[in-house]
């Protein structure tokens, strides 16, 4: 089973024991969770419905911090004595995904179940 997550203006495919490296996430626990975008199952089924996936939910632990490589910025204008020099290092959580809970099944209206029942006859 593996969930498409969104965090930090990024989506994620993600599966249980995943650890992977995320925008900088500001929280007070060790346990985060996210409501996924999209959910596949062991047999392939897809849930992709916002109404359905309000019931999935992936569980992950904060492992740690971490800022990744830097990256030089310099700025320049030839004959005008312009030069800008700068860097930036953007920071990084690493989540370990812990569960991926699936969308609970829901009750079939009657007419859907009436539904189904004509169509076996």
């Amino acid at each position: 089973m593996y969930a498409i997550i969104r965090t930090g203006g990024k989506q994620a495919k993600v599966k249980e024991g995943d650890v992977i490296d995320v925008e900088r996430l500001r929280g007070d626990g060790d346990d985060l969770s996210f409501t996924p975008l999209l959910v596949v199952n062991d047999k392939g089924k897809v849930f992709s419905g916002r109404e359905t996936l309000k019931t999935a939910k992936v569980t992950a632990k904060v492992i740690g911090d971490g800022a990744g490589q830097k990256i030089d910025i310099f700025k320049y204008k030839a004959k005008t004595g312009y030069r800008r020099r700068s860097g930036h290092r953007q920071k990084f959580t690493t989540i370990e995904i812990t569960k991926i809970q699936p969308p609970k099944a829901t009750k079939k209206t009657t007419d859907e179940a009436s539904a189904e029942e004509g169509k076996e006859a």
